[in-house]
């Protein structure tokens, strides 16, 4: 199957013997708009450095110095994003950076890099390799 990213077209590919969709091109446009942001991209970092268990809105918040309902805001457009994924433990929720979501942009961005000369590139799985894998 072809990519066709200016139509938006994602594609099936295979990955020892696993198959997988790659991400398309408008969820791409939606990840680097939220990226886009002085305040997004600082908590997109901290939720990266975090680790899987994340840091509550408020700690974010406080951390950031940014009003609590400015930070909702900014968690709400990475979590549409599938930058940041939530959970709720009795009244808090905790932001956590998605994994795979940051994994999917990578790759977006390095499938079809440098026309057959992977040594450019480097790792050949350079996605998997910055962002730990999720249990």
């Amino acid at each position: 199957m072809t990519i066709f990213p200016a139509l938006n077209i994602s594609m099936k590919i295979e990955t020892k013997g696993r198959s997988r969709m790659l991400m398309e091109q408008a969820d791409a446009i939606n990840a680097f708009a939220a990226l886009a942001q002085d305040t997004r991209l600082t908590v997109f970092r901290l939720l990266v450095q975090a680790g899987p268990d994340g840091l509550t809105a408020g700690a974010i918040a406080r951390h950031l110095g940014v009003p609590a309902s400015t930070m909702s805001h900014h968690l709400a457009t990475l979590e549409r994003a599938g930058l940041a994924v939530s959970r709720r433990e009795s009244r808090q929720i905790f932001y956590a950076a998605d994994y795979e979501g940051a994994r999917g942009l990578i790759t977006f961005l390095m499938e079809d890099c440098c026309h057959g000369h992977p040594e450019i590139r480097g790792s050949d799985n350079a996605a998997t390799t910055c962002c730990p894998t999720e249990s």
